[in-house]
C-alpha cells in the first residue's frame, strides 16, 4: 500500500510541475499572438480591437504574471481551457475533435507493432541461429530511417506512383462523418498510409526489446526445470520463458500508450491528418498560446496516468518492485 500512496503522491507534485512549466513557457516565447493575430486578419480585425482581445484570451497587461497563473489555476478547475486564438472556438472542443483521430492511428498502429514486434521478437529469441535471426537486421534499419522520409518515401510509391491510396488527409471529403460502414471504410482506406509508417518504424524495437529478453530468461533456472520435465517446447516458451521476458515490454507498452495522444508530429504534418499534433504545430505558429497550453496539459497528463498504469501494472506482475529495501 505504502508503494502505491507514494507513487501517487510523486505523480500528483509531478502533474503540478507540469502545469505551471505549461503556463510559464508560452508566456516567454517572443512575440505577441494577439498582433500575430491582427496582422493574419488584416482588414477584418481592426488593431483598436487588441486591448478587448488581450482582457478575452487572458493576456490582459493589466493582471500580473502571478494573477494570471492564479485565473489559469480556477478556470483549469472548472474544465476551462479557454479560447483558441487561431479557430475561435473553446479550446477544448479543437481537442475533442482531434484526439479520436491520434487515438484511432497511432493507438491502433502501436498495438499492431507492439503484437507483431512481441510474437516475433519471442520467437526470434526462444529459436536463436535460425533464419529469423535475418530478420532483426531489416527491421532495425527501417527504425532508424526518420518517420517523414519513410512517411515520403510511402507517399511517393504507393500514392504518386501505383495511386493505391491518398496523399493526404483523413477521410473523404465528400463523406459526412457517421457510424456508417461506408465512412469506416474511407477512414481506414485513408489512414492505411500513416498506420503502415508507424508501424514499421516501431516494430524493430519491441522485436529487438522481447529478444534480448528472451535470451536472458532462456538460461534460467525455472526454464531449465521446465524443460527437464518434459513439457512441451511451446508451453516452456510462452508459460515459462515468455511470461517473464514479457514484463519490461509491458513497462514500455503502457506508457507508449501515453504518448497515443501526442500522437506523431511529423507524421500527422506529412499527411496532413487532423490529429492532435497538427492542430499543435498550427498553434506553435500562430503563437496560440490557449491551444499549446491546452494541447501539452492533454499530451502530459495522457504520459503521467500511462506511467501510473505501468507502475501498478509492473508492481501486480512483479510482487519484488513493491518490496521495501
Amino acid at each position: 500500500m505504502r508503494f502505491f500512496t507514494r507513487r501517487i503522491v510523486f505523480y500528483a507534485i509531478t502533474a503540478w510541475a507540469a502545469i505551471t512549466i505549461n503556463f510559464f513557457i508560452p508566456r516567454i516565447m517572443p512575440g505577441d499572438p494577439v498582433s500575430a493575430l491582427i496582422a493574419k486578419n488584416q482588414g477584418r480585425i481592426s488593431p483598436d480591437a487588441a486591448e478587448a482581445l488581450r482582457a478575452l484570451f487572458g493576456l490582459d497587461e493589466n493582471m500580473s504574471l502571478w494573477d494570471q497563473y492564479v485565473a489559469y489555476w480556477k478556470l483549469l478547475l472548472q474544465g476551462d481551457l479557454g479560447t483558441s486564438f487561431t479557430y475561435m472556438a473553446p479550446v477544448a472542443d479543437v481537442i475533442q475533435q482531434a484526439l479520436p483521430w491520434t487515438i484511432g492511428l497511432v493507438g491502433v498502429a502501436t498495438i499492431i507493432s507492439f503484437t507483431i514486434g512481441t510474437l516475433v521478437g519471442t520467437g526470434i529469441g526462444w529459436r536463436r541461429g535460425t533464419w529469423m535471426d535475418g530478420l532483426l537486421p531489416l527491421s532495425t534499419f527501417f527504425s532508424a530511417v526518420p518517420y517523414f522520409w519513410l512517411a515520403l518515401i510511402a507517399i511517393s510509391l504507393f500514392s504518386v506512383t501505383l495511386g493505391w491510396f491518398p496523399a493526404s488527409g483523413s477521410y473523404d471529403r465528400s463523406m459526412v462523418p457517421t457510424l456508417s460502414w461506408e465512412f469506416i471504410g474511407s477512414v481506414i482506406y485513408y489512414g492505411f498510409l500513416p498506420a503502415m509508417t508507424i508501424v514499421v518504424s516501431s516494430i524493430a524495437g519491441w522485436m529487438l526489446g522481447m529478444r534480448n529478453m528472451m535470451v536472458t530468461v532462456s538460461s534460467e533456472d525455472y526454464v531449465t526445470v521446465a524443460q527437464a520435465k518434459g513439457l512441451k517446447e511451446r508451453t516452456v516458451m510462452m508459460g515459462y520463458a515468455a511470461r517473464n521476458a514479457i514484463l519490461p515490454q509491458v513497462s514500455s507498452f503502457a506508457l507508449s500508450l501515453g504518448f497515443i495522444v501526442g500522437g506523431t508530429l511529423v507524421m500527422e504534418i506529412v499527411f496532413s491528418y487532423q490529429g492532435i499534433g497538427y492542430y499543435l504545430f498550427s498553434a506553435v505558429n500562430a503563437k496560440d498560446y490557449p491551444l499549446m497550453q491546452g494541447c501539452f496539459l492533454v499530451i502530459t497528463f495522457a504520459v503521467l496516468l500511462a506511467n501510473m498504469a505501468a507502475d501498478v501494472a509492473y508492481g501486480v506482475l512483479d510482487p519484488r518492485t513493491r518490496q521495501e529495501g
